[in-house]
């Protein structure tokens, strides 16, 4: 089974990008993994802190472990926007695969200092455990939203220097940038475009992968540009959540008296796995 670490160097090799669904229950948990072998591709599942206390920290490491070794499938847990050293050092000594440090809403100085302090954990436990940080807000939620989160500017994005700085700095092994990118999706007005000249400079400078959050609801030709332009790995999550939702809708309203949930269930993770494969089978043929 290859390491994470190489995983995303082959895909570099391959100038292709691994994707990464955040889950929140056994639901989502099988739809992305039934999405990821239907494509036959490494796949990374991500909980935020409030994901990871609704499962569990140690339960969904111990579910992707044994999955993992029970498919023999290249299935990876990452904990997903953390936003202080405790946490990441809780799913560092539980045994995730990568940790991802978001100082974003902090000066750069303590962004830095955070991040260096998590990967000097992580190297003391494992070197194999991967540590990302972010540069650039692009907000939180994981949402349908109105507007564009509040604090976010796309004009105001990550410069190639920053990234080099910061890079060099903390030793971090991704690095995701603000490139246009936003968390959430819009409801009524048009996805920001993705700055693919900027993404090609930041991969350049920084010299390291690059990570693009809040990838739900970015045109399929963005998404093509972006991994050549050197995006490493792609976060999907407002996209999935949707689909979960609207699928056990629909089958609810159509099956009324349903009271089983291993029953009704069955078409959200459906749903989800549909939406994953898609995904999937984009990032894994956007080929030079």
């Amino acid at each position: 089974m290859p390491t994470l670490r190489e995983v995303i160097a082959d895909a570099g090799k391959k100038h292709i990008a691994v994707g990464h669904f955040n889950i929140s229950d056994m639901q989502g948990f099988w739809g992305v993994v039934k999405g990821a072998r239907a494509v036959g591709v490494p796949v990374i599942i991500g909980v935020s802190e409030g994901e990871r206390d609704f499962i569990g920290v140690r339960q969904v490491a111990a579910l992707v472990k044994t999955t993992r070794e029970e498919l023999n499938y290249p299935i990876y847990l990452n904990a997903d926007h953390s936003y202080s050293f405790e946490r990441v050092k809780e799913a560092i000594d539980a045994g995730f695969d990568a940790v991802i440090f978001d100082g974003a809403k902090l000066s750069f100085e303590e962004n830095a200092r955070i991040a260096k302090q998590c990967v000097d954990y992580a190297r003391s436990i494992n070197p194999e455990i991967l540590v990302e940080a972010e540069l650039g807000y692009i907000g939180t939620s994981s949402k349908i939203l109105d507007a564009i989160p509040e604090g976010v500017s796309l004009e105001n994005l990550t410069t190639p220097e920053e990234a080099e700085r910061f890079v060099r700095e903390t030793g971090i092994d991704f690095f995701a940038p603000s490139v246009g990118n936003i968390h959430g999706m819009l409801r009524n007005i048009p996805e920001p475009r993705l700055n693919i000249e900027r993404i090609k400079e930041i991969r350049k400078a920084a010299g390291v992968p690059l990570v693009l959050h809040g990838g739900s609801g970015t045109s399929d030709e963005d998404f093509t540009a972006a991994i050549k332009a050197g995006i490493g790995i792609v976060h999907i999550n407002t996209e999935i959540r949707v689909a979960y939702r609207d699928a056990l809708k629909r089958y609810l309203t159509e099956n009324s008296d349903e009271i089983a949930p291993y029953k009704f269930m069955k078409s959200s993770v459906n749903a989800i796995a549909a939406t994953v494969e898609k995904r999937l089978r984009l990032f894994s043929h956007s080929i030079v």
